[in-house]
């Protein structure tokens, strides 16, 4: 089969990504194979191909977000047969310790995130790939391999970052940092869907213009230095209940400080780097909560998948790579040229 595949890290993915020839993998007796249909870009893939923040298994296929068909099935598999329409739950864990079977498998300690600390050669860019029957989850026929894989591990994000973490209620003030990426994207959705009032941000007029088209009720620019000062102006002074933020250094003591009393700031993510500063006096004072997200559970990814298949949330898709092109969608991503989510499809060369 074709996989995506390097062998040494590198700043330019254009460098040491290459589409190879390997073997298809033989699946363990509780594991699903998958003939992918589609697979989706995220940040991690970066850091994969970087090596930082932490080292990955060499050779290295990333690709945590897989949609297809299952094409063959473990022995002990008795949710999924062949033919079934699925969708992958990137967050692989050991199912059985207190944090597991507590509905806090995201937590759990020998958790991992799949296509991006696994391997060697076990990721999604690839034309058949392997997962634990937990981890495969099915998809209705109304929604599209394109949307499932665009959808899966950001949908879940975000809907563990306001509807679990933040506790999202109809009515609030809710500012969505980075709104046309991909958690930004579903974040302006489910607040929507919750009856809030959305102040979404963006880099350029173009992206906030589908802010505006995802849902937003207000958008403004956090690239233009007060950008905080028109959201509060927004807020007539009051500020926000919660903040989405995943952008990190370059906004987050100034998304801090847009809190209301008892707001709440949930993080996912920091693509401007980890080492921001706040104002503690934000934290006492206001009795403020900052809470972090990572990943979100199967049954989240459900409740996405429920919402998506009845067109209450679509993903948005910047493009549709050929697989022989896909590390085109690293360089896009890596140079901030997308609107959305970017898809590969690796059954076309």
């Amino acid at each position: 089969m074709k996989a995506a595949v390097f062998r040494e890290h590198d700043k330019d993915p254009e460098k040491v990504v290459k589409i190879e020839d390997i073997d298809i993998p033989k699946i363990k007796p509780n594991e699903v194979l998958v003939k992918v249909e589609a697979t989706s870009y995220n940040y991690n893939d970066l850091w994969a191909i970087w090596g930082r923040p932490i080292k990955v298994p060499m050779p290295h296929i990333s690709g945590t977000d897989i949609s297809g068909i299952v094409e063959e099935v473990g022995e002990e598999v008795t949710s999924v047969r062949k033919g079934d329409r699925v969708v992958s739950h990137g967050n692989l864990s050991c199912r059985i310790c207190n944090l597991c079977t507590s509905g806090r498998e995201y937590d759990c300690e020998k958790r991992q995130v799949w296509g991006f600390q696994t391997g060697p050669l076990w990721g999604g860019y690839c034309q058949y790939a392997h997962l634990p029957e937990v981890n495969i989850v099915k998809i209705s026929n109304n929604i599209s391999f394109e949307d499932a894989a665009a959808i899966s591990m950001v949908g879940m994000t975000s809907w563990h970052m306001l509807v679990d973490r933040a506790r999202i209620k109809p009515g609030q003030d809710v500012l969505i940092m980075g709104g046309t990426s991909g958690v930004g994207m579903v974040g302006i959705q489910i607040a929507k869907l919750h009856n809030c009032n959305v102040i979404a941000t963006a880099g350029n007029k173009q992206k906030m213009d589908k802010c505006l088209e995802l849902g937003a009720d207000h958008v403004v620019n956090h690239r233009e230095a007060d950008w905080y000062k028109k959201v509060r102006g927004i807020t007539n002074k009051k500020g926000v209940d919660i903040v989405f933020e995943h952008i990190g250094k370059t906004v987050f003591p100034q998304a801090v400080a847009l809190l209301k009393m008892g707001g709440t700031l949930v993080s996912t993510g920091a693509t401007t780097g980890y080492d921001s500063t706040i104002d503690l006096r934000y934290l006492f004072f206001r009795g403020i909560n900052i809470v972090g997200a990572t990943q979100g559970t199967r049954a989240e990814l459900e409740d996405m998948l429920y919402w998506t298949a009845n067109k209450k949330i679509k993903p948005l898709i910047n493009a549709v790579l050929p697989f022989q092109n896909m590390v085109k969608g690293h360089v896009m991503m890596m140079n901030g040229d997308q609107i959305g989510k970017t898809i590969t499809t690796p059954q076309k060369l």
